[in-house]
Formats: structure tokens, sequence, C-alpha cells
């Protein structure tokens, strides 16, 4: 093949088309657990996190509320992979060994949010969230008659953990943060110093993103054992949450969140419709169940 712009650019166009095909053939989990929120700036900052609104009775005038100022933000981050191409493969016609490496690039930029996402929330034990505690903590503070009390969203064990999660809301437990879609470029030209200096062409992808929590309250992690007793525990623990002035929230769980571990369990207790020889499961059906390839 000879080198000149028209063949270089329907070479790039081949390469981004076996990348298009890689990265649109892949399913998305991280939307079952997070919500995409576009950004614009370096970071974003999330100081109304904790401030769960509700409808009041209209008594008097209007009760304005404030937004507290918790101090939480999400920094974006850059990410790239890069793949270089020898001329001399241009020019024996041997690019096409190339196609299925570019697929591949396509298929890590398609999964790039479930691994951002799920590998915060299997971090969820030892990072801090809005509130200053770890998201899964048992000593979330929260106002009740007045005074500041310790709130549990978490079961404490030495197995793989699973999740129990309210994904019903516009805001779900986690936040995937956006600047940047990922991008397919090119280094082609012969005054590139990578085609100079190493008669090397250039192909890569870059995005800016990164992971966030959201409100620890619609979120439950557990290292202890995935049975009918632990997962009820936890089920009833969310239901039974309150905002500040002693609300309830609302919470009800929508999603057992499993990975490989996990998911034999997973399916006995929400799947199964009888069990102990024949006595119907009072669990079936109570949530969805979502077996994650990125979770332990």
């Amino acid at each position: 093949m000879d080198i000149n712009s028209t063949n270089l650019q329907a070479l790039y166009r081949a390469f981004n088309t076996a990348f298009q095909s890689g990265f649109s053939g892949v399913p998305a989990f991280w939307p079952k657990i997070a919500t995409l929120v576009p950004s614009s700036a370096a970071q974003e900052d999330y100081g109304w996190l904790g401030d769960v609104p509700a409808m009041r009775e209209w008594i008097g005038d209007r009760v304005i509320n404030s937004i507290k100022q918790h101090g939480y933000a999400i920094k974006n981050k850059s990410f790239e992979l890069t793949q270089g191409v020898d001329r001399d493969k241009i020019e024996t016609n041997q690019v096409g060994i190339y196609n299925p490496l570019f697929q591949l690039m396509g298929d890590s930029a398609a999964k790039h949010p479930d691994e951002l996402i799920f590998s915060l929330l299997a971090l969820g034990f030892a990072t801090n969230c809005y509130d200053g505690q770890y998201f899964f903590d048992t000593d979330h503070p929260v106002l009740v008659d007045g005074e500041s009390t310790s709130v549990s969203n978490f079961q404490d064990g030495s197995g793989n953990p699973w999740y129990l999660l309210d994904t019903s809301r516009p805001l779900r437990p986690l936040i995937f943060q956006q600047r940047k879609k990922p991008k397919f470029v090119a280094m082609d030209a012969e005054k590139d110093q990578n085609v100079f200096m190493r008669k090397e062409y250039l192909y890569g992808i870059d995005c800016s993103d990164n992971a966030g929590f959201g409100f620890w309250q619609m979120a439950f992690g557990s290292k202890s054992e995935l049975d009918a007793a632990n997962f009820e525990a936890a089920y009833d623990g969310m239901m039974a949450l309150k905002k500040d002035n002693g609300q309830p929230l609302g919470i009800k769980p929508t999603l057992l969140v499993v990975g490989a571990t996990n998911a034999s369990a997973g399916r006995k207790i929400v799947e199964a419709q009888l069990i102990n020889g024949g006595d119907s499961n009072t669990n079936f059906k109570r949530v969805e169940l979502l077996e994650c390839p990125y979770l332990p």
C-alpha cells in the first residue's frame, strides 16, 4: 500500500470502524447502579448530598431548605489507550491483523465505566462518602429528635461482599461523572515525531471521567454470608431509614448485586420459588438480581 494522505485516511476510517464495532457490542452493567452526570469542569461539587427533598404540608410561610455544604467533590481523571502500527505493515498490506486489536480497544473503552463503578463499589467499605464516613459503615450520623445518632448500612463478616441497593430514584447510589467521552484519534502525519523517528503510526483513545458515591442511604453492603436471614435484615434496615427530621425516607431495595462467589446464593434467595423441600420462598422476586463479572 502506498503511503499517502488518501490511503492513511482510509486506514483511519477502517481502524475507527473496528474500534466502534468493539465498543458497541459490550453490555453495560453500570447504569443499573449509577447515574450518569455530565461534567464540564475539572471537578464537580456535590455539597447538596445528604438533603433528600420531601414535600410538606404548606402551613404559613414556605420553609426554605438550605443546602448543607458537605464538601464532597468528584474530580475528573484522564484515561488513554494507544496502539502503534509499524509503517512496514502498512506498506506490505498487513494492516488486517490490527482489526481485532482495535476491536479490543473498543471493548476496553466500553468496559471502562463498569470497571470504575464496580471498583469503587468494592472500595466502599474503606472509602469516605459525603458525610465523612465510609460509604458502607456502622456510624453514619443522623439527627433524631435534635440529637445525632449513628445509623448503619453495613454487615460485618469475612466473606466476599454482596450489596443491596435502591435504584428507583433519579440519583442512584453511585455516580458516573463524564466530562469527555472516549474518542478515537490518530497521529499519522509524516511530520509527526513518531512517524519521522520510528516509522510508527499511532492510534489511540482518551476520555475524562470518574466515579463517586451518591446517597449511602440507598445502599447496603455486607460481608456476612448471603442467606435469607442476612438478606432480610439488610432489606428491613434500609426500609426503616429516616430523614434527619424523623420522616421516613421511603427506601425500598430493588437490586441485589453479587459477584461470582455469591451468585448461586443470590439465585436461591430471590429467584427460587420453592425452598426447604417445597416451602414457598417469601423473598421470590422481591428484588432483581445482578450478577456482576467485575466483583469477586
